[in-house]
């Protein structure tokens, strides 16, 4: 990659070799994938993006908050090399090998709480969410589940049944899995399940679990209150009813702790992991307390879930998260949010900022204007995504520095009017 200084637009996007390539994929591939802009990458290194025309962008997305590590850290991939050399796949679910059984150990002993921990790896957030459902329903024999307004947990058939966070993902899939329930997030969301779920939907002792994101991702990098996490532990205890974190975003440091639930002192009965895990491999994870993981041999399974290179992958990120980046996204996460606030002060568009470490999101007054900022931002060179109805997701990458910030910021505030 060109040691030109980042971000550096040499052709206005998407150029002609963008162009080309962009013409080429809309002709063969399912027009499902919701693409956001005309970013064409090329090559990635570090929190720098560039695209086949040679144009160099500030990557605040870090692919939806996926390579926790930075673009092609070394550390990783050297990790990813050596493993490969040794081999690339024997089925986990049939098998025995060192780094599996190593990722499953470090998972067990990173996951909150005291308690004993047992991990089902898959492939992605979502089957980790698939996992969670079935081992729910298989360990209490209940079948209703709960989960809460503006969750995305997923979109395969069962995830998608909780998901509620934009109406377009679930239309025309249904009929969804039957006995689920959608409550508002927040303390709101708490009085509805006693008072009107449980009286007027399912008792108590039908219900299997409650899913819950301790930030919501996709809904809008939203933070609860601080009683709402201990509140909802509270209940499920009460009734015998799992708590089911999902931190397939908020996970491995990004918050500026292991995992977001920690702010809150909350030991979940399962904890579902992806995204960051592997720093840009396809793994995810399902961390189930040992005493309620009773599931037997064959019960559930997958041919790559927990495969040698991306547990590889996995355990050199969770390193580097450990010994450094973690602190960091606490530090830089409150040094970004900082000038973030600071520029809400002066522009009327801005009506919020919020979030915990290098997860935070800029609350726009109208959905138009956020798309502007976003395309904006792309075309001077600063990569973002939106969530929710009108929010912008600041997710870098764990490696971002003040100065970085400070660049991206300046692009932002530019484009903000």
């Amino acid at each position: 990659m060109s040691e030109l200084k980042v971000p550096h637009i040499k052709v206005k996007p998407p150029g002609p070799k963008a162009q080309e390539l962009i013409r080429r994929d809309e002709r063969y591939t399912a027009p499902a994938y919701g693409r956001v802009y005309p970013l064409a990458v090329k090559e990635g290194r570090g929190i720098a993006i560039e695209d086949v025309d040679g144009n160099l962008y500030l990557d605040f997305t870090a692919g939806i908050a996926v390579t926790s590590t930075g673009h092609s850290h070394p550390k990783v991939v050297a990790a990813i090399e050596q493993q490969a050399r040794r081999f690339l796949h024997y089925c986990g679910s049939d098998f025995y090998y060192e780094p599996m059984a190593q990722l499953a150990e470090k998972l067990a002993k990173l996951a909150p709480g005291a308690s004993e921990k047992k991990v089902f790896f898959t492939n992605s957030g979502t089957e980790a969410v698939e996992a969670a459902i079935k081992l729910a329903r298989y360990e209490t024999r209940r079948t209703h589940l709960i989960a809460f307004l503006g969750a995305f947990h997923g979109r395969t058939l069962g995830a998608l049944s909780l998901t509620a966070s934009r109406a377009t993902h679930r239309a025309h899939f249904g009929p969804l899995l039957p006995g689920v329930h959608h409550v508002p997030y927040g303390i709101e969301g708490l009085k509805t399940i006693e008072t009107e779920i449980f009286s007027h939907e399912a008792a108590p002792d039908e219900v299997a679990a409650i899913f819950v994101e301790p930030i919501q991702g996709e809904g809008g990098y939203v933070v609860p209150p601080p009683e709402f996490l201990p509140t909802l532990a509270a209940l499920c205890r009460r009734h015998g009813i799992l708590l089911v974190a999902d931190e397939i975003q908020s996970g491995f440091g990004r918050t500026g702790k292991m995992f977001a639930c920690e702010h809150w002192n909350i030991e979940p009965d399962i904890l579902c992991a992806a995204k960051g895990i592997a720093s840009g491999l396809p793994l995810g994870a399902m961390i189930a307390r040992s005493e309620i993981s009773t599931w037997k041999h064959g019960n559930h399974g997958s041919t790559f879930g927990g495969n040698p290179v991306a547990c590889a992958a996995a355990l050199a990120t969770i390193e580097l998260v450990e010994n450094g980046l973690m602190k960091n996204a606490a530090e830089a996460g409150a040094y970004l949010k900082e000038k973030l606030a600071r520029l809400k002060m002066s522009r009327s568009t801005i009506s919020d900022v919020r979030g915990m470490g290098l997860m935070v999101g800029v609350e726009f007054a109208s959905a138009e204007e956020r798309e502007r900022a976003v395309l904006a931002s792309f075309e001077k060179g600063l990569l973002l995504l939106g969530c929710g109805d009108r929010v912008i997701r600041f997710c870098p990458p764990l490696i971002v520095t003040k100065a970085e910030i400070d660049i991206g910021v300046e692009i932002f505030s530019s484009v903000v009017k």
